[in-house]
């Protein structure tokens, strides 16, 4: 039974209805939105006072994950590591960290007539109560981390999270999946890591945490930036579905770009052990987004939510084009273990052409949020169910970051966060 069961009738009837959706004397015909909300943007320094220069930074990338906070109308989410940027400098690409103390951070927001209100802000810190940071990790599996002008190094940080998506449990700690590792982190009521699960064999030292090498080693040759993008948790709260957000670059980057499988995990939390890994195939990027030419690549999971036993709301998208589609997980193959979990198999999980005897998750669209309101900008990244006639999405705006003035000020891109409920014509299957 889906959780939350009237959550989207108690959000329908306290919030105005936008332009984007309108109210039915009689059942909808098609979905309905309920809410269309612009999330609120404080400058970084004001947030988090410890930050000593924000650049003109505002608060942004809270639409990285969602998760119902309990009471009708309240969320929560998280943002990403933060504000960054990838300029080209003297002919190479750069990662670049303009507010490099910036601690990645969960947010509480509340929905009401029409308007969000930030009720709660909890920055991620490490045991010792410092900021976890958005920096990389290691040097030659993380990119290298500059400064604003992409012109100096910054230090690696192995304390340093690129968190996606979170859950939380009855007894109020948070689960949150990050990019780096990749890998899967516990965080405490008040924000701080109380444990974080990493590839077999990845080595990461020196974090102001405790690190557990639980997770298949095949998972450390994610892509850069391309690490867990979702997370889900079962109704009984025993079980956390984790999803790669793009292929792996198994065996190499060649592969990851032209490949339509990525993997989703399934991890026990009574044993902290991972207990399946099932093949997710994307769908082709010629019919899903022309405006990309063909580059498969552009596929990414961007979000999970729970709706049901084995079944899952998957956010499938590229910066474009977002849908929302059910899974079902009950009959596909369990990798697990198997010889697509060993780097020397060929060819690869990735370098399939085809399901070539697998069982890939029933699949079936449920919707298709910017048919929905055009307005919606495509990198949407935050899903969630609400009861089984309502989701909520949510966009990454990346800070709005865009160009930097000669003076080191950002020259905002203009797009917001925005929160978005829907009223599905049809019920999800929750059986």
């Amino acid at each position: 039974m889906l959780r939350h069961v009237s959550a989207g009738l108690a959000i329908a009837a306290a919030l105005t209805l936008t332009t984007t959706g309108t109210a039915a004397a009689g059942p909808a015909k098609g979905p309905v939105v309920v809410a269309d909300v612009t999330l609120p943007a404080p400058a970084l320094k004001q947030v988090q006072p410890t930050i000593a220069d924000d650049r003109g930074v505002r608060l942004g990338g809270v639409g990285s994950g969602l998760f119902p906070a309990g009471p009708a109308g309240e969320f929560w989410l998280v943002t990403d590591r933060g504000p960054n940027g990838q300029p080209t400098v003297d002919g190479e690409k750069r990662r670049t960290f303009p507010v490099p103390e910036f601690a990645p951070a969960i947010v509480r927001v509340a929905l009401a007539r029409g308007t969000a209100k930030i009720k709660q802000y909890i920055p991620i810190v490490g045991a010792s109560g410092r900021s976890v940071t958005g920096l990389s990790n290691q040097a030659g599996h993380d990119e290298t981390p500059y400064t604003w002008d992409a012109r100096t190094v910054l230090p690696y940080n192995p304390s340093g999270l690129d968190v996606e998506d979170l859950v939380r449990t009855r007894d109020g700690d948070f689960w949150l999946v990050d990019e780096y590792g990749p890998s899967l982190v516990r965080v405490s009521p008040d924000g701080r890591v109380l444990e974080r699960h990493v590839p077999a064999g990845l080595g990461l030292t020196g974090a102001d945490y405790p690190v557990k090498e639980t997770l298949p080693a095949i998972l450390a040759s994610r892509q850069q930036n391309r690490g867990f993008e979702g997370l889900a948790i079962s109704s009984d709260q025993r079980t956390l579905y984790l999803a790669v957000q793009s292929p792996l670059a198994n065996p190499g980057k060649q592969a990851a770009k032209k490949s339509r499988f990525g993997r989703i995990l399934t991890f026990d939390l009574r044993s902290r052990k991972v207990t399946g890994e099932y093949p997710y195939q994307f769908e082709d990027v010629t019919t899903f987004d022309p405006k990309v030419n063909g580059d498969q690549s552009e596929m990414k999971i961007s979000g999970l939510a729970y709706a049901g036993r084995d079944r899952l709301l998957v956010d499938e998208r590229t910066d474009n084009v977002a849908r929302v589609y059910s899974i079902d997980l009950k009959k596909a193959t369990n990798l697990l273990g198997g010889p697509y979990d060993d780097p020397e198999t060929s060819p690869s999980l990735e370098e399939l052409t085809g399901a070539s005897g697998l069982r890939l998750p029933a699949k079936s669209l449920v919707l298709e949020p910017n048919a929905l309101v055009p307005s919606l900008p495509g990198k949407i990244e935050g899903l969630a169910v609400l009861d089984p006639h309502t989701i909520a999405l949510a966009n990454d705006n990346d800070f709005g970051l865009g160009d930097f003035g000669p003076d080191g000020r950002l020259v905002d891109s203009g797009v917001p966060n925005r929160l978005v409920v829907v009223r599905l014509a049809r019920a999800l299957d929750a059986r």
